[in-house]
């Protein structure tokens, strides 16, 4: 399936609406391995929101990890951004200070700056929990948050294999909507194909959601291309393909369907998806499309 049939099927799929969320994944720690204090947080929500695109959310992967919430919303109030909360769920323990951490959130700071929380972030892709006990955590963070009066939706993030296997229908059926994390880069794509194998995850996505419980929003939650790193196949991470997959990719999807860019920074890692270096400034042209 080529980008033209398979674009136009998913418009057509989407309410009318121009109002998609545009964010990015921000970790909540720094290049020296220490936590994001508030004034921290302010600077990155502010530097994204400085951007050609207008960037105004945020996903965090957790809510206790750093005290994530604690010194984020404060930061995001502050700047009017808003933000895609996690939720981690392994192990018990981790899982209980998540939900108590942003229980504490809500009820110190309401529930405005939050754009959706997700429950888990590629738990069935790495294996290390069944569908059945995921979904049983999303109806119970749901209930939780429905008790303190919060709207917003609850869901998961997964990765599109995961969504279009068959065996995990109870997370499809237990979410508000569906986080999609898609990488063309480890799916082996030349970076001249990258444009063609990111929409077919959606697609593929949307289609078993659609058949398993229509309706659900699938979020694009993940996506981006490596500035360094090694290959994979015929991906091949560089920064003028970085740059090529932002033209590309974000240019079509910041358009028509909810879109949180990974990442903000990644430092140290390999590969490193990290659009802002060491000194703050942008690897890429991050130019407005």
């Amino acid at each position: 399936m080529r980008f033209s049939s398979t674009l136009t099927a998913l418009a057509a799929a989407l309410p009318f609406t121009n109002a998609y969320w545009k964010g990015f994944n921000v970790a909540a720690t720094n290049i020296d391995g220490t936590c994001k204090t508030t004034a921290q947080w302010e600077t990155a929500f502010t530097k994204l929101a400085g951007l050609p695109q207008d960037i105004t959310s945020v996903r965090l992967y957790a809510s206790s990890d750093c005290n994530t919430l604690e010194y984020a919303v404060p930061a995001a109030i502050a700047t009017g951004t808003q933000i895609l909360v996690g939720v981690w769920t392994e192990d018990s323990a981790h899982y209980t200070l998540e939900k108590n951490a942003l229980e504490a959130a809500i009820n110190a700071h309401g529930s405005d700056w939050i754009v959706a929380i997700s429950v888990g972030s590629e738990d069935l892709y790495r294996g290390d929990t069944t569908a059945s006990a995921l979904a049983t955590q999303i109806n119970e963070v749901r209930t939780i948050v429905r008790d303190l009066g919060v709207t917003q939706q609850v869901g998961h993030v997964d990765t599109w294999t995961a969504w279009v296997n068959s065996t995990n229908e109870a997370v499809i059926t237990a979410s508000d909507f569906i986080g999609l994390d898609s990488y063309p880069y480890f799916q082996d794509a030349a970076i001249g194909d990258a444009y063609d194998t990111f929409w077919d995850s959606v697609t593929a996505t949307r289609d078993q959601v659609a058949a398993v419980s229509p309706g659900k929003w699938v979020w694009v939650t993940e996506t981006g291309w490596p500035v360094s790193g090694p290959d994979y196949g015929d991906a091949v991470a560089s920064v003028k393909n970085a740059q090529t997959y932002w033209r590309s990719v974000a240019c079509s999807a910041f358009e028509s369907i909810h879109v949180f860019w990974y990442a903000y920074q990644d430092y140290g890692a390999s590969p490193s998806f990290g659009v802002f270096g060491d000194n703050g400034d942008a690897i890429y042209d991050l130019y407005k499309c």
